[in-house]
């Protein structure tokens, strides 16, 4: 009878007496105390849950992009190196990417500040650099993505496409002289080889061509979207043999006679990377300045490899980012008076995204794997560039999805993400290219025109 009493009193301090003149004018309350005061200790609890439970949120478990733990397989320091990346990352540059991003800027400041994480030329062996891993190279470019593919791709050029050209086709000297530097980013580099008419054309197909005369080479030709370029000190230009037919590499300075760079505006995707449209009229480059080692395009296909698998892992971390976001604004936004992650078709997006995802991430972990054991060819990177890439195309419209109206403003994070993922998916070969290597791989025939 005591704990009855008690319930009763706990009911009656739940109502709000100064709406009960209100409440009189539609219900007899007479009538409802008398219900109150029949109703066992079970009864008035339930009637104390449903008066009260709507004033209690779930607490909603927390967000996990690594549904299957891939990167638990990572070591105790490759973990520490990544929360500091990403970390890094939540503090200088998810904070001002949204404002650049919008006005077709580049982040000078934040230069000195990504030298000082040293991770720029992380695989490679010697030269101020770490020597590490292709696995953790692959991890710290989707924690780039997975904040601002901007800046992924600025990293990935200067480290990949640039230090990789002159690690895998320069001479002792030619490494000696820049990637120290370049690892350091007192020097930063770009890579030359898409053209206005012909993209990324290979072999024979390259319009631009070189020369060689008694000066040392003469380079003609125009290279399109060259990211870095308009502010780079070297710019690796691939060009053809006007003689031998043949595909050369050139470390071309921004100070060369006959080297000139207009920036490319008007982009909607990647709009922090600086891109440029490269012209070289006559342009001469010292033998000092000719890769030694790049003599034919199978030396360039060896760079694009490499770095096509960490084409592969932005996307994964753009669409991770995209989720993470979409996920977190899901269980906050309400309608109906509960969360809308609560509902059936918002989740079924969630989980769609969250597969494709979780996909992506298997894929590239063991495509790494097999690039640290020496087993990469070109069809396992071109296969994951173009699924990775694919897949992020639909992850990122879902993300956008579920956010309704607001996934089209850059404050919600989406947007950016989604605008992003078109450029990942065509740069580094588009997919109908990547997957003619793949096609040739798998049939034995080769359907190139």
């Amino acid at each position: 009878m005591i704990g009855k009493i008690k319930n009763m009193m706990k009911f009656a301090k739940s109502i709000d007496f100064g709406e009960l003149e209100k409440l009189s004018k539609k219900v007899d309350l007479g009538e409802v105390i008398a219900a109150v005061s029949k109703m066992d200790e079970k009864q008035l609890q339930m009637a104390m849950k449903m008066l009260t439970g709507s004033k209690k949120r779930k607490e909603s478990p927390p967000i996990n992009a690594d549904f299957y733990g891939v990167e638990q397989k990572l070591s105790a320091e490759d973990h520490a190196l990544k929360m500091k990346v990403r970390a890094f990352l939540e503090a200088e540059v998810k904070p001002i990417v949204n404002n650049y991003w919008l006005h077709d800027d580049f982040p000078f400041e934040l230069i000195p500040k990504l030298a000082e994480l040293n991770i720029c030329g992380y695989v490679y062996e010697g030269y101020g650099c770490a020597g590490g891993t292709s696995l953790m190279d692959g991890i710290i470019a989707s924690e780039f993505g997975r904040i601002d593919p901007s800046i992924a791709t600025f990293l990935g050029v200067q480290s990949g496409l640039a230090m990789g050209s002159i690690y895998l086709c320069g001479s002792e000297e030619q490494k000696q002289e820049w990637l120290p530097q370049m690892q350091q980013l007192k020097k930063i580099g770009a890579f030359g080889l898409t053209e206005p008419e012909v993209g990324s054309g290979t072999a024979g197909g390259l319009t631009t061509t070189c020369k060689k005369t008694a000066d040392g080479w003469v380079l003609n030709g125009q290279k399109k979207w060259i990211g870095n370029s308009t502010f780079s000190d070297i710019t690796i230009i691939w060009a053809r043999d006007v003689d031998d037919n043949q595909v050369k590499g050139f470390i071309v300075r921004k100070e060369n006679p006959g080297f000139s760079v207009e920036k490319i505006k008007g982009k909607m995707a990647l709009r922090i990377v600086q891109n440029g449209l490269i012209t070289m009229t006559d342009c001469v480059v010292p033998e000092s300045d000719r890769l030694q080692n790049a003599n034919s395009f199978r030396d360039t296909a060896k760079v694009l490899q490499m770095t096509r698998a960490g084409v592969a892992w932005m996307a994964v971390g753009c669409a991770r980012g995209a989720y993470e976001n979409a996920l977190e604004y899901t269980l906050k936004r309400e309608q109906f008076g509960k969360p809308i992650a609560s509902f059936q078709l918002i989740q079924n997006h969630l989980v769609e995204m969250l597969s494709n995802l979780t996909a992506m991430q298997t894929l590239v972990f063991r495509l790494s794997e097999m690039q640290d054991e020496g087993l990469l060819k070109d069809e396992h990177a071109s296969l994951a560039k173009v699924f990775c890439t694919l897949r992020t195309r639909d992850i990122v419209s879902r993300a956008r999805e579920v956010m309704g109206g607001n996934g089209i403003l850059l404050e919600y994070n989406v947007a950016r993400f989604l605008a992003d993922a078109e450029a990942i998916y065509s740069y580094e070969g588009t997919k109908e290219i990547n997957s003619l290597i793949v096609g040739r791989s798998i049939t034995g025939f080769s359907a190139f025109v």
